[in-house]
């Protein structure tokens, strides 16, 4: 399968690591102590020609998490490490005799690892959060100000009639104990309202800014003078010749951030923002530069399964994450174990 080529690129990077020069040098490892190129190059195992050198076997240890390293201090921790190596490496070999390499989906797997690899080599370090210029999240914060600046807001819910004895007779029973629940005001809106649209929803407003003009000047006044949630205020004539009794349901605060407040979350988003235009851009750059022929004619051939039956899950070659062009696909795990095969060389 892909394990050869994975074993392959593995065994390649060790010897990449090398001086230009040929020669010999020391490195340090991860605990600080120096450790010589032999030593590096030292082979652990060979499997079918195929070998396992001190370097790919550390690589592959020190990037798992500090819990799982620590498992692995011990000789014999590290003879159970080498054999989930050496395991992977003899299927890998296996499914490859089998011709598993040239399997389509397999193929595509590899290509979407590929994929993922091009795109975190180009654009991981190329784009950074510092890269977002003062000028720029100014901008954005100017240009989004309501975003991160809102006004105080109620919620109130109406009754509303279209004569004043009615609506002086509704609003005691509004003001008095039919009114006190926000039940019992909506009872008093389905029985008496004459504006369907609101009557639908038991009266309400919704939440509103006192510069709104959605409903009358008076109402809204009306509305931001209750002192306090539940309070009923009416009847109230308004401009449009109704008169309105008013229950409050909800009322926000404003909410006033300065740039200063919100500048490290504007340069997260610029930064991705970036990014994703910088990796579009490459990607179009791409297109434009490949002959490509699209016959649209035979888009008709195509037939998709519609029925509820289950497919071939999220997680295969062609779930979610494994269709060509549907985003990148997820880098592989890294356990130490057989469960995650690309845990032993995720970097090609």
């Amino acid at each position: 399968m892909a394990g050869s080529l994975l074993g392959a690129a593995c065994n390649k990077k060790a010897s990449d690591d090398k001086d230009s020069s040929g020669t010999t040098s020391t490195s340090v490892a991860p605990g600080g102590t120096p450790q010589s190129e032999a030593d590096l190059d030292a082979v652990l195992a060979t499997i079918n020609g195929t070998t396992i050198t001190v370097r790919e076997f550390q690589d592959r240890i020190n990037r798992q998490s500090p819990y799982i390293r620590a498992r692995y201090s011990s000789i014999e921790q590290k003879k159970e490490f080498l054999d989930n190596l050496i395991r992977f490496e003899v299927l890998a070999q296996e499914a490859k005799k089998k011709g598993l390499d040239k399997d389509p989906d397999v193929v595509r797997t590899m290509k979407q690892v590929m994929i993922q690899k091009l795109m975190k080599d180009l654009f991981e370090n190329s784009i950074s959060p510092d890269d977002v210029t003062d000028s720029e999240m100014k901008a954005y914060y100017e240009a989004n100000h309501g975003e991160f600046n809102k006004p105080e807001e109620v919620r109130v819910s109406a009754i509303i009639l279209d004569k004043k004895a009615a609506a002086t007779t509704v609003a005691k029973d509004a003001l008095g104990e039919k009114g006190k629940t926000n039940k019992g005001f909506r009872e008093l809106v389905a029985q008496h309202t004459v504006y369907e649209e609101t009557k639908k929803r038991g009266g309400d407003l919704r939440y509103f800014a006192a510069d709104t003009q959605e409903y009358p000047a008076e109402v809204v006044k009306a509305a931001f003078d209750l002192a306090k949630t539940g309070d009923v205020a009416g009847p109230i004539k308004a401009s449009n010749g109704r008169f309105y009794i008013i229950k409050q349901t909800g009322h926000r605060k404003a909410v006033v951030k300065t740039f200063d407040q919100v500048k490290r979350q504007l340069q997260n988003r610029l930064y991705r923002e970036k990014r994703n235009t910088a990796q579009k851009d490459f990607v179009k750059g791409l297109r434009d530069a490949a002959q490509i022929d699209i016959n649209d004619g035979n888009l008709g051939k195509v037939k998709v399964d519609t029925s509820t039956k289950g497919g071939q899950g999220g997680h295969g070659a062609h779930g979610a994450h494994g269709g060509h062009g549907m985003g990148l696909p997820a880098m592989p795990a890294e356990p130490g174990d057989l469960r995650s095969p690309g845990a032993f060389c995720t970097e090609w």
